[in-house]
């Protein structure tokens, strides 16, 4: 047993070593990406989309829709408000039982128009497409279709009628930044190499005073949850994503906001509706079908917030999410296990595919494991608390830093929020993340293992989640199709 256990605090050293210096590398990566990205792409280029239009290249804003009637209105005149010359907004409304449709058509005078639908993406059958009369909204095409359980299947009922080369997978409960189409597509125009992807910083909608489906201003997240996942998303896309984007080895593009090209998705069957983590499965067939017929490609990240989502107002919300991501995860590396470590794949397969299942899927065991561990070495007195305690504050001290670092890279990209003070907050709570939220996130990931392993067949229902309102952000109900 001696020797399992000095076994054992090795690769535990070893692993977290492992963990902290990625981050760095990661980080060093993320600040060379950002300092390229802000020189490369100013206000003069977006301004030359803008005046010349006919080289602005079209773009599809594709939207599911399950009984929103509380915030449609709002959140479609926000995605008609985008400033950009050629885009059209599809909103599929898949199957919803409540006003959803009715206040489409009443509010932006839709007709039923005929349609020469074509499927190339497989979904539940399109039951009639909508047009509005009036000039304003003519870009507006409304999709009703029968309810197919994910937000999958939406999406290819609006692959299938996407007319442009590339198109946005979002949300419609999300708001969009104004220039999110112009700061989106630019690098693609710019890249020699096909662009088959671009993701964008994704923050938290909570808190921010919004009216008529637009921000007004931007605050950080009042409850405490969204406020973690505020910190916690900003390391993912500022940090992870941007270090990675340099490298060409984005693990996924998310599946609340990101552009795809249009094409390709088709070439790799649309989306999967039987994937609980859609958008890393789109991002690696896309990338495998790339692969398979040796083309190149590049899959961007770009460090502008352009999309504010609604973050789990409370701990059972939060639970669904993450125990879904869990099951997503453990999934992924199920369907496509023939990329890890395949050299075939290039960088996906052998950093990619590895750096996933090890450092993200083996997480929470290894996390969980050593809290069990960890009792053991107290009920047997083998603990040295004067290292312990220097181990475990040396750890506690590099996550601080981290996030740390996150926060001033988000204001060197831009300063979102009106007062530093309200920064000061975020890093506040960033300090207490691995105390509070991040024990609760491992449990959810393990449970959402477990559900996969013991379970086949998994319901997608209806979740219920504080919203926005034109009075006050922290009101209204916002609903969205989410697994149970």
């Amino acid at each position: 047993m001696d020797t399992i256990t000095y076994i054992y605090q090795y690769l535990i050293y070893f692993y977290a070593a492992a963990i902290t210096l990625i981050y760095i590398i990661l980080a060093f990566l993320s600040y060379i990406n950002i300092a390229k990205i802000k020189a490369k792409y100013t206000s003069i280029e977006e301004e030359k989309l803008k005046e010349h239009p006919e080289i602005a290249p079209g773009i599809s804003v594709i939207a599911p829709a399950y009984n929103e009637e509380v915030i449609i209105i709002d959140n479609v005149n926000s995605l008609l408000n985008l400033d950009y010359p050629n885009f059209e907004v599809i909103i599929i409304n898949d199957g919803s039982k409540d006003k959803t449709l009715e206040l489409l058509i009443e509010n932006f005078h839709l007709t039923e128009i005929p349609y020469p639908y074509i499927e190339k993406v497989n979904c539940q059958p399109v039951k009639r497409i909508f047009k509005s009369t009036k000039s304003e909204f003519s870009n507006l095409i409304i999709v009703d279709k029968e309810n197919g359980g994910t937000k999958a299947d939406a999406m290819n009922a609006g692959v299938n009628m996407a007319k442009y080369n590339y198109f946005i997978n979002t949300d419609v409960d999300c708001i969009l930044a104004k220039d999110t189409l112009t700061k989106i597509i630019l690098p693609v125009l710019d890249s020699k190499t096909p662009v088959i992807a671009v993701g964008a910083t994704m923050r938290m909608v909570n808190g921010c005073d919004i009216k008529n489906g637009i921000i007004k201003r931007v605050r950080p997240p009042r409850p405490f949850i969204p406020l973690f996942q505020e910190t916690e998303y900003l390391r993912s896309y500022l940090v992870a994503k941007m270090g990675w984007s340099y490298i060409n080895c984005i693990p996924n593009v998310s599946g609340g906001f990101g552009l795809f090209h249009t094409s390709t998705v088709i070439n790799t069957g649309g989306f999967d509706s039987l994937s609980h983590a859609e958008d890393m499965d789109m991002t690696l067939r896309m990338i495998t079908y790339k692969r398979d017929n040796n083309q190149k490609y590049r899959i961007v990240q770009i460090p502008d917030s352009l999309c504010w989502t609604e973050g789990p107002p409370n701990i059972n919300i939060l639970a669904r999410q993450r125990t879904r991501w869990g099951r997503g995860l453990l999934q992924i590396f199920v369907v496509h296990r023939r990329l890890l470590f395949n050299r075939k794949y290039g960088r996906t397969g052998l950093i990619v595919m590895p750096y996933a299942f090890i450092f993200e899927f083996l997480a929470p065991i290894i996390e969980f494991s050593g809290v069990i561990f960890l009792c053991y070495l107290l009920l047997t007195n083998q603990i040295n608390f004067a290292t312990f305690w220097l181990m475990l504050f040396f750890a506690y001290l590099i996550g601080v830093t981290v996030s740390i670092i996150t926060i001033s890279y988000d204001l060197s990209v831009k300063k979102v929020y009106k007062t530093y003070v309200e920064y000061l907050w975020l890093i506040l709570f960033s300090a207490l993340e691995a105390l509070i939220y991040h024990p609760f996130i491992v449990i959810f990931s393990l449970r959402g293992y477990l559900q996969f392993l013991f379970r086949k067949n998994f319901k997608w229902g209806q979740m219920t989640r504080k919203g926005y309102s034109n009075k006050n952000p922290d009101d209204t109900r916002l609903k969205a199709q989410e697994s149970l």
